[in-house]
């Protein structure tokens, strides 16, 4: 079914601010120069309090226990290119929010090489022009779902909708450039703050989250890509607990540019919005079939509901604990997913086939 009043809103695009932000830091260099400089590296984990993983990866020792970055949202080179490869390469994406003390340090997204395990993290920003001078701050948003779609990677951000980047306009710091990590972040004079991470990813489109009519307009927490339909759809969710809504929804994308249909009107419809379930991180579509992860907190293993909306069969213990949001690799029937909590934090996959 169609729901009332749920619309997207392209906003301007910073082309002009992410220009600037390219002469200042020597024009972009996209994410091939990020696959050849990756600095950390995971491991693969074969003790997982969950029923239906299938292969299972864990973080380096900071990143597997830090309480500063929380992974949230999935994607892969198999949403981004039919092939499953990107530069030759499986690759997982991973997007995290920073949270305590004012989370200063906003949302970052991780490139993982899936063979080696290696992989480093892009810090994502917001750049813009004031009296004609580029400077930038971090993008702060939940970040609790991912798509990487051809050259255009979406970002959930909850109530604003979604932003959208071009993993072509990566941007390194030049070391003559890069300020320490505790200096402030921005441009200051002839120095970038960046928290000390060397790549940026700039935004550069909003998708706003707008309402006709009642009920309110969606809330972005969840996103994924469902490549079964044809042309591919942008799957998206609400994660809701007692009176809030649960709805999931689905956007036409076009396949030649890779970003939502724009209407004559200028808005983004969807072509449907169905009832989903209460504490819902993530929602796939595969042949019609939908796939929701349900955490049920940092101890227990979360749930897997399989089936369609409204007739759904729920799968315990299915999921390490703390499960996020989902993607589908077609080639090998898996679900990709990601753990938040400290100490049980993976990235892992599930066969559909054990899922029903």
């Amino acid at each position: 079914m169609v729901g009332p009043g749920v619309l997207l809103e392209p906003g301007e695009e910073r082309g002009a601010a992410i220009d600037a932000l390219g002469a200042l830091l020597g024009g972009p260099v996209g994410l091939t120069a990020v696959l050849a400089d990756l600095n950390r590296r995971g491991r693969r984990s074969r003790l997982v309090p969950a029923r239906a993983v299938h292969r299972a990866h864990t973080w380096d020792r900071p990143d597997r226990r830090t309480a500063r970055w929380w992974p949230q949202g999935v994607s892969s080179s198999a949403d981004a290119d039919a092939t499953g490869l990107v530069d030759g390469r499986r690759l997982l994406a991973v997007s995290w929010y920073a949270a305590g003390a004012g989370a200063p340090q906003g949302s970052r997204v991780t490139f993982v090489d899936l063979d080696t395990l290696a992989y480093r993290h892009v810090l994502l920003v917001v750049p813009r022009l004031v009296d004609g001078q580029v400077t930038m701050e971090p993008l702060r948003v939940h970040a609790g779902g991912l798509v990487w779609y051809g050259n255009h990677l979406h970002v959930a951000a909850t109530g604003r909708g979604f932003l959208t980047c071009r993993t072509a306009e990566v941007m390194r710091v030049p070391d003559h450039l890069g300020a320490p990590a505790e200096h402030p972040f921005g441009v200051s004079g002839p120095q970038v703050g960046s928290f000390g991470y060397r790549y940026l990813l700039p935004v550069r489109r909003a998708y706003r989250a707008v309402a006709a009519e009642e009920p309110p307009g969606l809330r972005y927490s969840f996103l994924s890509l469902d490549r079964t339909s044809s042309p591919p759809v942008l799957v998206c969710g609400e994660y809701g607990r007692g009176e809030q809504s649960t709805r999931l929804a689905r956007f036409p994308l076009d396949p030649d540019t890779s970003l939502p249909r724009v209407g004559d009107d200028g808005r983004v419809r969807p072509l449907s919005v169905e009832e989903g379930v209460r504490g819902m991180q993530g929602a796939c579509v595969v042949d019609g079939r939908w796939y929701l992860s349900v955490s049920t907190g940092p101890r227990v293993p979360g749930s897997v509901l399989v089936g369609r909306p409204g007739d759904l069969v729920r799968r315990r213990w299915a999921a390490p604990p703390g499960p996020e949001d989902l993607s589908y690799w077609p080639s090998t029937d898996e679900l990709w997913s990601v753990s938040e909590h400290p100490r049980r934090r993976w990235f892992y996959s599930l066969r559909c086939e054990r899922l029903g």
